[in-house]
């Protein structure tokens, strides 16, 4: 394996170990919070949003950062972060203690996560840039919350803490030794005739590229909303944690089955139905996993989720990628537009909950009725650029 093949792997080695460890903390904070401080769903949605608006404007600006000051400077600083903010958070037994500290590694994840898209980008084909990255974070994305309820069963719920911080040290050591190889800085080389029904036009690139950023956040929206209330998901089917991540982790392995299709067949490249079929099946999905009265229909419905989801992601990072060459900045806008559906989501369903406690489907309702707004508000963005090309 050459220098830069090396630096390659280092890279998605770094991506996936990070996507573990982002899981197991976030995805069930809420869980702690619920146990911990007896956090209801309003209180897990309100918590989900704030969190949700430091990671938009982090996002923003780290992008920017990277850009500016280097990869590598963004990528020690982030992990620093997040160490820092797992290790004090570990430490403190008050609900805004671990909140300010979530705060200060939500940061951190922000970043690193458009600096390792710029870097595997950086050299490469788009396609096939994109396409490992998204394989690379959705398996250990799944596997961590496959086994998270499991870690806190078994080790209890400051397992949370203390295990992301073990893998943060390890990522910072890498990330010394990365800095020690060579990158790749050649372009690849053209990658023949685009496939069949790609857009050829810069105009056509430029839509989709603001489709896929209007998607986006609706899709965080839908995941946001969902993981906040997974806790009393579980609570209303009567399962432990470790049964609530056996269970409600199957929409992420269909994701990571979703990127290894959309990454071996590139045809749904620039065809505008294939996100609007998501966009829709995750509108019902969405309604139907929140609102199910029965386990096999809840499965179900994450079959549906979980392949609704893969698309949109997938098609904003490609087409974010695709289309510019401040790979680092469009990044971290990628990350910023999903930072933007964290806190929307919610934060709708936060509000819905206050202010109508005797409806408690109030917030999937709330919620579904903002992703049909972005359903809609897909067509017109459409419609509105074949205005402007007549």
């Amino acid at each position: 394996m050459t220098g830069p093949q090396k630096f390659r792997a280092t890279c998605y080695t770094l991506e996936g170990l990070n996507s573990f460890a982002t899981v197991i903390y976030f995805n069930y904070l809420y869980f702690f919070f619920r146990h911990t401080f007896g956090f209801d769903n309003k209180h897990n949605l309100a918590l989900a949003a704030g969190i949700g608006v430091v990671y938009t404007f982090c996002s923003w600006q780290s992008g920017r950062l990277a850009a500016r000051y280097g990869y590598f400077t963004a990528l020690k600083l982030g992990f620093g972060l997040m160490a820092a903010g797992l290790l004090v958070g570990a430490q403190l037994h008050t609900a805004a203690g671990v909140i300010a500290t979530a705060c200060v590694v939500n940061a951190g994840t922000c970043l690193i996560w458009p600096t390792i898209e710029a870097m595997v980008s950086e050299g490469a084909v788009a396609a096939d840039a994109v396409g490992l990255y998204n394989i690379t974070w959705a398996a250990t994305n799944a596997v961590a919350y496959f086994i998270g309820g499991t870690l806190i069963e078994q080790w209890g719920y400051r397992s949370l803490f203390y295990v992301p911080l073990g893998l943060m040290l390890l990522q910072l050591g890498i990330v010394f030794w990365l800095q020690t190889l060579p990158a790749p800085h050649d372009r690849p080389a053209p990658a023949g005739p685009p496939a069949a029904g790609e857009a050829r036009s810069a105009p056509d690139r430029t839509l989709f590229k603001q489709m896929g950023w209007l998607a986006n956040p609706f899709a965080y929206i839908a995941i946001n909303t969902l993981l906040a209330v997974m806790p009393g998901l579980a609570a209303k089917f009567q399962l432990s944690p470790m049964l609530a991540g056996f269970t409600c982790s199957l929409w992420c392995f269909v994701r990571l089955g979703m990127f290894v299709f959309l990454w071996l067949w590139p045809g749904w490249h620039y065809r505008f139905r294939w996100l609007a079929t998501a966009f829709g099946l995750l509108v019902a999905s969405f309604t139907t996993i929140l609102t199910a009265p029965s386990l096999p229909l809840l499965l179900a419905a994450q079959i549906v989720f979980g392949g609704a989801i893969g698309l949109i992601y997938y098609s904003s990072l490609f087409y974010s990628m695709d289309a510019s060459d401040t790979k680092s900045e469009h990044g971290g806008i990628h990350e910023a537009a999903i930072g933007l559906g964290n806190c929307l989501g919610p934060g709708l369903g936060a509000v819905s909950l206050q202010y109508l406690p005797q409806h408690p489907n109030s917030g999937a309702m709330a919620v579904s009725v903002l992703l049909l707004c972005g359903f809609g508000g897909l067509f017109a963005l459409r419609h509105r650029a074949r205005l402007f090309q007549k």
